[in-house]
């Protein structure tokens, strides 16, 4: 399956205490582009404390890339795979969205993505990430940090 519709821009929404939040329109669209379902699936990122993001199609792009990386790696490293398998299907979950755009984030990913009362949504190309824009401001690589840095001085908060 190649990926024809890329995520790209970012966008920084508030969370709500029930973890309740509106997807951006740039994610949305993309979405509907690539998938029937209106609902993004949520899964930990493999490197970064924030969620990777993408359509209910793309696990299969997911798993073709785990079965390549897992032939790759299984001399030298057999037990890599079902990590990749663990987080990336038993640890991601679906978030539906409503006709608003509005999700309800599980609470596991809330945890496992450190988000509280904001979320910074970046696009990535064929995925997009979601990070705790002050998490991303002191961890994320300079691009990142700029784009979290932007937004929290455009909201009047300190990171």
């Amino acid at each position: 399956m190649a990926v024809e519709h890329l995520f790209r821009g970012n966008a920084l929404n508030a969370v709500d205490a029930k973890g309740r939040l509106s997807v951006p329109a740039f994610i949305r669209a993309k979405i509907e582009r690539r998938s029937d379902e209106k609902l993004i699936v949520l899964a930990p990122h493999e490197a970064y404390p924030c969620l990777v993001g993408y359509d209910a199609n793309y696990d299969a792009e997911i798993y073709a890339e785990n079965e390549r990386r897992r032939l790759a790696e299984e001399a030298t490293n057999p037990l890599a795979h079902y990590e990749r398998q663990h987080r990336s299907f038993s640890a991601a979950e679906e978030a539906p969205y409503d006709s608003s755009g509005r999700i309800i984030l599980p609470q596991t990913m809330r945890r496992k993505g450190r988000i509280e009362d904001l979320a910074l949504f970046v696009g990535t190309g064929a995925t997009f990430e979601v990070w705790n824009p002050r998490v991303a401001a002191k961890e994320g690589g300079a691009h990142l940090k700029d784009i979290a840095l932007y937004w929290l001085e455009e909201k009047g908060i300190a990171p």
